[in-house]
């Protein structure tokens, strides 16, 4: 049974969220070249790229960061009060500073911000006024659209710190796509976890070598038979000049049966196969194989080269053993 709502609760957190959808409207519409120039001077730093923010945008500095290296830039949180305590000597030559102030008057970021001066590093801010301390000292000055708090006292920070962590998102993957990062850099750097799993490839998985079920299209169906029983994964791969060809799987012995074949075992394979069956490459996610397997409704995938040649068999059950499925 559900629990009771509030209706004014319910109006609150629809408000809160509209608010909030608005304000990134507003954000998207406002983007313009200085977001250009803010990739394009995070693209070439040759180091990392260190974000760094207090209170509230600092919460959002260090996911920021986390985003940015998952996803191809290096990245590292520096906390603004203990850069002024010798932590300023992990930003070196080659870094660039992103520094995350919604006022754009934080105390805590002035002896980091005159670190990047004093050293000619790059330095990118997000605030919410384009006069501020923070966005004159900037390089390059991203400015939030002058949106509302979702706070119904307009205090504490909703919409600020929502379109801080979009922003940030929105370099993450502009980054992302300028240096062609791809799935398989990402699984680099996400091996654990769901996200580890969803990226596992086709070749991870498969079966090969003598485990894979495989005969000629000449072959009789009763030793066809005895493979596929020994082999135990549900069908056979018909393979013709290193070529795989056919498919003969259990919903194939059935309609042969059905259709009251007396010579089936005598036949060839050729005759019972099904052609030009469903492949897939080595190199391909296993989530690819799944969401092809759940769309024709089958359960055996065969992995083929470049060339058409089987060089393996991918079973849905492997495919949850993984926890791919």
């Amino acid at each position: 049974m559900n629990a009771p709502f509030h209706d004014p609760d319910l109006a609150a957190g629809r408000r809160v969220l509209e608010i909030e959808a608005a304000g990134l409207s507003a954000m998207a519409s406002s983007l313009d070249g200085s977001f250009a120039a803010a990739v394009l001077l995070l693209s070439r730093a040759t180091g990392r790229v260190v974000v760094s923010g207090m209170g509230k945008s600092g919460h959002v500095a260090r996911k920021v960061a986390a985003t940015f290296a998952s996803t191809g830039t290096p990245a590292q949180f520096v906390h603004p009060g203990e850069a002024s305590h010798g932590d300023l000597g992990m930003i070196v030559a080659g870094d660039a500073v992103l520094a995350i102030s919604n006022s754009g008057e934080t105390s805590e970021l002035s002896d980091l911000v005159a670190h990047t001066r004093r050293f000619a590093l790059p330095l990118i801010s997000i605030s919410g006024r384009a006069g501020s301390t923070l966005a004159r000292a900037a390089d390059v000055s991203l400015v939030l659209p002058d949106v509302p708090e979702a706070c119904p006292h307009g205090l504490a920070p909703t919409t600020s710190t929502t379109l801080q962590l979009a922003l940030g998102d929105a370099l993450a993957v502009a980054l992302l796509e300028r240096r062609g990062f791809t799935a398989a850099d990402f699984r680099v750097f996400h091996p654990g976890g769901k996200l580890g799993v969803q990226l596992q490839r086709v070749r991870d998985l498969m079966h090969a070598g003598e485990a894979v079920p495989i005969g000629a299209p000449e072959m009789r169906m009763d030793a066809a038979l005895v493979l596929m029983t020994a082999k135990r994964l549900g069908c056979l791969g018909v393979v013709s000049e290193n070529r795989l060809v056919g498919i003969i799987t259990d919903g194939d012995l059935r309609r042969a049966m059905d259709a009251g074949t007396a010579d089936l075992l005598s036949r060839p394979a050729a005759a019972v196969m099904t052609q030009h069956p469903l492949t897939i490459g080595p190199d391909a996610l296993a989530a690819e194989a799944l969401r092809i397997m759940n769309e024709r409704s089958i359960t055996t995938l065969f992995v083929v080269d470049a060339a058409g040649a089987p060089v393996g068999l991918l079973h849905v059950h492997d495919l949850l053993r993984a926890g791919v499925a």
